[in-house]
């Protein structure tokens, strides 16, 4: 099965999860579980977008450096305060940036176009040049009318949707349920983080790894512990755990052929459905997943680096089409090759590697050992290299297509 039939298939079993009201401030990388439309336009209010000077543009027809024009200056308008007066012929009104607008003025002059007397105890504005009407004016509803849909269910909040959500006067937002995501791993050779360093033993890194992917995309992990070597006793967790209150479950290990694979057994033994067992791609062709009365089970290899693509490929989508994303298909970016590829594939080859610009061109290049079992190499990668099956490799300077390893797996 390939990368995107397997994909496809998990999508279509990933249901959106519960929505949940938070506070704005604490909204920021979740997604909305509700479009949200304005209520009144964007910006209420005509809006000056200078400080100068409110006019009415009649009265600067015939002005010129050698005839200014002498308004008198009725009032001044800062910030958040509502105009008393209308402007009438041959009157003005002090304004400052974002200020509302009064009646009657159909421009702002800056201040620095204008001279400020004092006569007769009157405060006169003296204009030596035109401006046209709307100058300096933000009218109402530029922005948005009302009614408009400003943003939509499953987009992420970032920044910017902080501020609109904040203008519209959401101080609580509707959000979907960050999924629970709970992570087995299989392995007699596994010690946890404190024990000390055994001969033929590793510690426990990929349930930390893991740990750290679901966070970034916007999941809860919930770290269970580790699957017993005894079938019947994991058969038993892994059932109980299906009927717990998490999401999904994500296991590391053990999905191969060997005398040892808990997961390989239970996925030919289970009541569910299995959805694939085997993946055309490397790393990580052995990585399964099946679906037990909606909820879904990944089994990702044991190897650090198989684990990591196995999470990226399949598992990311799934956790953010739970909360509401838009997942069709991975988002690649075009890139160069910046160095030669020589290894030989059958299947095509998701390779850690580094992407950058030059010269307004992206280029990308592999990182470390390109090993299912390598671990350092993964620090250093920010994104996948998708190489496609070849019998001579590419040379540098090819065209191939890369996975940004930044969370940009949905739109």
């Amino acid at each position: 099965m390939t990368v995107e039939q397997a994909r496809a298939l998990l999508l279509r079993c990933a249901q959106p999860a519960d929505a949940v009201e938070v506070e704005l401030v604490d909204a920021f990388g979740r997604r909305l579980a509700a479009s949200v439309q304005t209520e009144e336009p964007i910006p209420h209010f005509r809006r000056s977008g200078m400080d100068g000077y409110a006019v009415r543009t009649s009265d600067l027809a015939n002005v010129n450096a050698a005839a200014p024009v002498e308004l008198e200056v009725i009032e001044h308008i800062p910030c958040g305060v509502e105009p008393q007066y209308m402007i009438t012929v041959g009157k003005a009104a002090r304004i400052m940036t974002g200020a509302m607008v009064p009646e009657g003025a159909d421009a702002v002059i800056m201040q620095e176009m204008t001279e400020l007397v004092e006569s007769e105890g009157r405060s006169i504005v003296r204009i030596q040049k035109k401006v046209a009407s709307g100058t300096n004016i933000t009218p109402i509803g530029e922005e948005a009318r009302e009614g408009t849909l400003v943003l939509e269910a499953g987009e992420r909040i970032g920044a910017g949707h902080t501020a609109i959500l904040a203008s519209l006067g959401y101080s609580r937002v509707p959000v979907y349920r960050k999924p629970k995501v709970a992570i087995l791993s299989t392995g007699s050779e596994l010690l946890q983080l404190s024990d000390p360093m055994q001969m033929g033993k590793i510690r426990n890194s990929n349930a930390y790894m893991l740990s750290a992917q679901i966070i970034a995309a916007g999941g809860q992990p919930q770290l269970i512990g580790q699957i017993p070597d005894d079938y019947p006793r994991a058969e038993q967790m892994l059932y109980d755990l299906l009927s717990s209150d998490a999401d999904l479950i994500v296991t590391t290990g053990g999905v191969s052929v060997g005398d040892y694979d808990i997961m390989a057994d239970f996925f030919l033994r289970w009541e569910g459905t299995t959805l694939f067992n085997k993946i055309a791609m490397r790393p990580g062709s052995p990585t399964t997943a099946g679906s037990w009365r909606n909820k879904l089970l990944f089994g990702l290899s044991g190897n650090p680096s198989a684990c990591f693509v196995g999470f990226e490929l399949f598992v990311r989508p799934v956790i953010q089409q739970l909360q509401g994303a838009v997942v069709d298909h991975a988002q690649t970016v075009t890139c160069h090759l910046a160095v030669d590829y020589k290894k030989v594939n059958a299947y095509p080859r998701y390779v850690r590697g580094y992407w950058y610009s030059n010269g307004g061109e992206h280029y990308a290049k592999p990182v470390g050992r390109d090993k299912s079992s390598a671990i350092l190499s993964l620090k250093e990668a920010n994104c996948l290299i998708v190489i496609p099956p070849t019998k001579t490799g590419f040379p540098a300077g090819d065209i191939v297509q890369i996975i940004p390893l930044d969370g940009a797996m949905s739109k």
